[in-house]
Parts: structure tokens; C-alpha cells; sequence
């Protein structure tokens, strides 16, 4: 069995896993018309954590897979705007599981719950965007308020 197969074996048995329980996030392929196109790129909804200045935000998230998953991480990117210190107006994230710490036996599911965990406590110490990770740590009321009004401006469905 080629590498990709055995990806594509393992992307479908986790997105069989996750739509089969209620979670914190919806998820899906991407569709071109009715049609799933590529089990290797999906669309994902995360919803903002209670008790911060994202809850009732929306946020979708585009994941895409390598060839070569699980050994190497997926690319995580949120599709909407949203002011955080370690997410950058490109949409990239800043979170170590996603890049060097990833193992093969971390699925989706853990990634999705560790960026939810990312929005309800920032890192400003390792900023992707420096002067909001300040802002973070120096004026929390601004940080705070900012991060509300993007998220209503830009999450609210």
C-alpha cells in the first residue's frame, strides 16, 4: 500500500470518527457542486470558548492533509479574521503541536480541541503577531475589547 493510501485510509477513518460524536466543532470535505472532491482538504467550524472575547464567534478553519499524514502535521489556517497573538492575518497559527511537536499520534480531533484551548489562553510569549502578544500582556481591557468587536465584526453568522 502506498503512502498516500495509507493517508487517505487514516484522514477517512478520523473523519468518520469525529462526524459520529457531538462535538465543540463541525467538519467536512471540501465539495466542489454535490460532490466530495478531496478527502486531503477539509472545512472545519470551531466555535469561540466561554469566557473569552470569542465566545459566539464562528470560526472556520480550512485543514490541509500531506501525502504523507499522519507523519507529517496537517496545515491548519483559520479562513475567518480573528485579533489573536498567535494567529496572523494570513490565518497561519502558532502552536507548537502543529508544527515540530506533531507525532503521528495525534489525530484532527486533538488539534481542533488544542486550538480551541489556544483561543481561551493565548501564548503571548511566542507571538506569531508581536505587538498583539504585547497588547495581550500590557493592556488586557484593549486586548480584550478588540478581540471582542473582530469577533463580532468578523464570526457572527
Amino acid at each position: 500500500m502506498s503512502v498516500k493510501a495509507r493517508a487517505t485510509q487514516r484522514i477517512q477513518k478520523e473523519l468518520k470518527d469525529m462526524k459520529s460524536k457531538h462535538s465543540l466543532y463541525s467538519i467536512g470535505i471540501e465539495t466542489k457542486g454535490t460532490e466530495e472532491t478531496n478527502v486531503f482538504k477539509w472545512k472545519t467550524t470551531i466555535y469561540g470558548p466561554q469566557g473569552t472575547p470569542y465566545v459566539g464567534g464562528i470560526f472556520q478553519i480550512r485543514i490541509e492533509f500531506p501525502n504523507d499524514y499522519p507523519f507529517k502535521p496537517p496545515k491548519f489556517t483559520f479562513e475567518t479574521r480573528i485579533y489573536h497573538p498567535n494567529i496572523n492575518s494570513n490565518g497561519s497559527i502558532c502552536l507548537d503541536i502543529l508544527k515540530d511537536k506533531w507525532t503521528p499520534s495525534l489525530t484532527v480531533e486533538k488539534a481542533l480541541l488544542s486550538i480551541s484551548a489556544l483561543l481561551a489562553a493565548p501564548n503571548p510569549d511566542d507571538p506569531l503577531v508581536p505587538e498583539i502578544g504585547e497588547q495581550f500582556k500590557n493592556d488586557r481591557f484593549k486586548f480584550d475589547q478588540t478581540a471582542r468587536k473582530w469577533t463580532e465584526q468578523y464570526a457572527y453568522n
